[in-house]
């Protein structure tokens, strides 16, 4: 009988112990530190091309705490990874880049994030500053490139600074276009997760196919005239999410499938629960520019996203067109300041090759200012009472405009605070009946580290804490 006492503790001891394991591995910390460590790099000198060689291959591990000087292209080989710790600081002395051809893995923390910047240039974030002496727009430095074999691109947690400049000598055979990040295996992973990305001379991201996961990241006055958040083409598939995008030159994310290989599935990305301020005024050319695109056979999803000043809406563009049969949006949520912003909530077919439809889900209900007998596509007026009407209500935001200031000029983050009050709207009034793509498997490595779900608080802010942690 004592025998069978002892088993019996026994077992439900061990499964305690697998439950908690369970209950352990489902919780997901975003900040915990990973540590990977394979030939530790040396932060002595500058890493530098020897002899006639125009790159350095590099592979292993860039240190935690470690300040690395970057005086010439580095190249990843095909089949070697560089991991990157906590708290490292990637300086590119001129204009430089990491071309990956093998697998990049950066492991940042919320407390000791990565960064890869250009030293000793000032940020101008004043609202206002004048974008043509402004080194956000400059390209100080190349960018991370990934090759057409790159099966690999894993980033958290790091600042991605003032990069963009031209690609020149390896890595100018990987992209000739600047770009601070590139991917174009259409067969590989690429995660940008927790991240800042700021200033870029185009677009600081720019995808030609692959499976993506774009998660709760910050991206500030990016391109100078030209230029989105995401700008993924040619069978790009996965989740854009809980971003927050303030002073694009052009949209947040774009879409288009342009450009897409033979068996590769068409691009497709389910856009949720960004929030998108100010952007589109840099870009000069009539129609272009503002919040989110679906263009060429683009699919996907767009829900759940606030938009505040933003010089159009959501576009579903009309020629090439987008793959309306699998576009679904709705129950998102605009603030205009200005009645050329409001009369482009539902963009125009000729004012912007747009077909975008006006969800009765969407925020301020179309009815109550466009007018009766509208038709996806038709110019109009918009009642005025629209302007100031939906406050979004962050607990500090450019919402009124400032005093003085013009769209155009917000273009960072600075002070401001994108979380929500607890008055807001948008509190609640976000769709959850739907699914990330989830292309990008979760790992804490090797993958996504949360696959954040939709919200059910409009934009990238949830008022329980999750979403966007900047």
């Amino acid at each position: 009988m004592k025998n069978k006492i002892y088993l019996l503790l026994a077992l439900v001891s061990a499964g305690l112990l697998l439950n908690s394991c369970k209950k352990i591995a489902d919780y997901k910390d975003l900040s915990k530190a990973v540590v990977l460590v394979a030939s530790p790099i040396s932060d002595a000198g500058c890493l530098i091309p020897t002899g006639s060689a125009t790159s350095l291959a590099v592979k292993g591990t860039m240190l935690a705490g470690k300040t690395y000087n970057v005086c010439g292209n580095l190249i990843v080989n095909e089949g070697d990874t560089l991991t990157v710790q906590e708290g490292v600081t990637v300086n590119f002395k001129g204009n430089y880049g990491i071309g990956v051809k093998g697998n990049m893995v950066v492991l940042g923390t919320q407390a000791k994030p990565v960064y890869f910047t250009s030293p000793d240039v000032v940020k101008t974030d004043q609202i206002g500053a004048n974008p043509a002496s402004d080194p956000a727009f400059v390209g100080k430095w190349t960018g991370i490139i990934g090759g057409p074999n790159c099966k690999m691109l894993i980033i958290k947690w790091a600042h991605i600074e003032f990069g963009g400049g031209t690609p020149s000598g390896d890595i100018a055979v990987l992209s000739k276009s600047p770009y601070p990040i590139y991917f174009q295996n259409p067969f590989g992973i690429f995660v940008l997760e927790d991240s800042w990305m700021y200033g870029s001379v185009d677009d600081p991201i720019r995808t030609i196919g692959g499976k993506i996961a774009i998660l709760r990241n910050t991206f500030e006055k990016c391109g100078y005239t030209g230029g989105e958040a995401l700008n993924a083409k040619a069978g790009t598939v996965g989740d854009f999410a809980y971003n927050l995008c303030i002073g694009m030159a052009t949209n947040g994310p774009k879409l288009s499938n342009s450009g897409a290989l033979t068996g590769v599935p068409g691009s497709n990305v389910r856009m949720y629960n960004n929030t998108i301020v100010n952007c589109g005024f840099r870009r000069a050319a009539a129609g272009r520019g503002g919040s989110i695109n679906f263009e060429q056979d683009a699919a996907g999803m767009a829900y759940n996203n606030l938009m505040v000043n933003c010089k159009f809406g959501l576009r579903v563009v009309q020629n090439p067109i987008a793959d309306t049969a699998n576009l679904k949006y709705g129950y998102n949520f605009t603030y205009a300041d200005s009645l050329s912003v409001a009369n482009q909530i539902y963009p125009s077919l000729s004012v912007s090759t747009a077909i975008s439809k006006a969800p009765a889900t969407d925020f301020p209900l179309p009815s109550s200012f466009l007018p009766s007998g509208w038709k996806p596509g038709d110019v109009y007026s918009a009642n005025p009472a629209i302007l100031k009407a939906n406050d979004p209500q962050f607990i500090n935001g450019p919402v009124p405009l400032p005093t003085g200031a013009r769209l155009r000029d917000i273009a960072t983050v600075g002070t401001y605070n994108f979380a929500l009050k607890l008055t807001s709207p948008c509190i609640g009034k976000g769709f959850t009946g739907f699914t990330p793509k989830g292309e990008v498997p979760v790992d804490p490595k090797f993958g996504v580290t949360e696959l954040t779900p939709p919200g059910r608080d409009i934009g990238a802010y949830q008022v329980n804490g999750t979403g966007n942690q900047h």
